[in-house]
């Protein structure tokens, strides 16, 4: 539970050390300056291209952090936003979609070996819209994973979507800053103090709005195992 509740704070931390590795023994310098020249070279199919291959990324249930990180070296924090935003986005619909059709089945097998979805499923039963938005602001299960769950509750396409989109905005924007920090860090502009600035106050939000959005889970958690025990009794009784 412990390690699950620091993920967020651990993907962070790793992805820091990364940067710091790849600085010191990598030609990373040389790398985020080439790489951001091949991307325009691709003009307006640049982001489309980085969009299709996030998707990709998502259905087969591959972490799009480090992917997330060069959105912003590579485009920049607001393009890179909103790359990253659409393609994590469609790639959580389309994982949602197929567990309700194709994959039903085999997801289903993982839910069962999950203990923990059983008591999502349920929350999400009585309050959909929340319990989603909650589990995206402080993840229970990974995001890529969570897509394909989600899609065996009962929650509503419109619901899913709109708390996708609003629950992954602090942790895309931390990474997305991370990245376009890192990339002000290797190619030396002057930018990089109101970058790393920034950085500091979006770790500080985000940290907040998690400990929050924890704290409510654990909450609601709390409320579906009395009401669970409460219907267990009235039919005992009955």
């Amino acid at each position: 539970m412990a390690l699950v509740k620091n993920a967020k704070l651990l993907l962070v931390t790793g992805a820091i050390i990364a940067i710091g590795i790849g600085f010191l023994f990598l030609p990373v310098r040389q790398w985020l300056t080439q790489l951001p020249n091949q991307v325009e070279g691709l003009g307006p199919l640049g982001p489309i291209v980085f969009v299709i291959f996030y998707v990709v990324l998502t259905v087969l249930l591959i972490p799009g952090s480090a992917l997330t990180l060069g959105a912003g070296a590579i485009f920049g924090l607001w393009l890179g936003a909103m790359t990253v935003i659409v393609g994590a986005n469609l790639g959580a619909l389309c994982s949602f979609l197929l567990a309700r059709t194709f994959l039903r089945k085999k997801v289903e097998r993982w839910a069962k070996a999950n203990p923990k979805f059983a008591a999502l499923d349920l929350a999400i039963s009585r309050a959909g819209f929340k319990m989603v938005l909650l589990s995206r602001l402080s993840p229970v299960f990974p995001f890529t994973l969570l897509n394909y769950f989600l899609g065996l509750t009962n929650i509503q396409p419109g619901s899913y979507i709109l708390a996708n989109l609003i629950g992954m905005l602090p942790g895309t924007f931390l990474y997305i800053y991370l990245g376009a920090t890192a990339r002000e860090a290797l190619t030396g502009s002057s930018a990089l103090l109101v970058r790393a600035i920034g950085l500091a106050a979006t770790v500080a939000v985000v940290a907040l709005v998690t400990r929050a959005a924890r704290r409510a889970m654990a909450e609601a958690e709390r409320e579906n195992a009395r009401q669970a025990a409460d219907l267990a009794a009235s039919e005992a009784q009955r």
